[in-house]
């Protein structure tokens, strides 16, 4: 791929591409346009009740954008569990630039003074585009997507691009839809804005709300 403008990638993932480079070391990126797309809609966003405990327990901190290279950078990490991954050096610098234009943000799970978990993804109009996530504690990323769709939900997003169908997230309510069916969603949500704001976390309350709009915990 070469230099792309941050419009130039904003315009992308308007049409609904996305970049991913085929191994860590890879230089090269390619654009990516799935036959089939892994959403979640707020209407049936889901809430494991064994997670919904976990939850409430509140051991832990979740923090919004406190450190956005160290989301990535364990997002790459090549770990036991994940012993290569799709975002290269190009990636990094790409996600760096649009979190330090307010686009691109982290989720992450803090407990004992060290970040365990974390996601990232990048906030377009009534659109997130989530890039990637990963884990280092039981839990620690599913209660991260909870507390991201309980802010996206309060901040007035429509649609959360997961990308692809995982098993992983199936247990959320994540949707698998086809690629001209993914188009008409993402039109429809561009057209509405939301906005990422600052506050400090999403507590418990603000959880509940979302909980009430979808078809709640089993």
């Amino acid at each position: 791929m070469d230099a792309l403008t941050l419009e130039q990638i904003l315009q992308a993932y308007r049409i609904g591409l996305f970049p991913m480079a085929k191994s860590r070391h890879d230089e090269d990126v390619f654009w990516i346009d799935p036959d089939e797309r892994g959403i979640f809609q707020f209407e049936s966003f889901h809430i494991p009740k064994s997670l919904h405990k976990a939850i409430k327990k509140q051991d832990f901190t979740i923090k919004f954008n406190s450190d956005f290279l160290q989301t990535i950078d364990k997002c790459a990490e090549q770990h036991k569990s994940r012993p290569d991954t799709w975002i290269n050096d190009e990636i990094k610098h790409i996600f760096l630039a649009l979190h330090y234009e307010g686009l691109c943000h982290s989720v992450e799970f803090w407990q004992n003074n060290k970040m365990l978990g974390g996601l990232y993804g990048l906030a377009q109009a009534g659109v997130f585009f989530g890039e990637s996530m990963f884990s280092r504690t039981s839990n620690a990323s599913k209660i991260c997507l909870v507390y991201l769709m309980s802010r996206l939900f309060r901040c007035g997003f429509r649609l959360v691009d997961a990308q692809f169908d995982n098993d992983h997230l199936k247990q959320f309510g994540l949707q698998t839809v086809t690629r001209d069916d993914f188009q008409l969603k993402l039109a429809d949500a561009l057209v509405y804005e939301g906005s990422f704001d600052t506050k400090e976390t999403e507590n418990l309350a603000d959880i509940q709300s979302l909980l009430h709009f979808t078809t709640q915990t089993s």
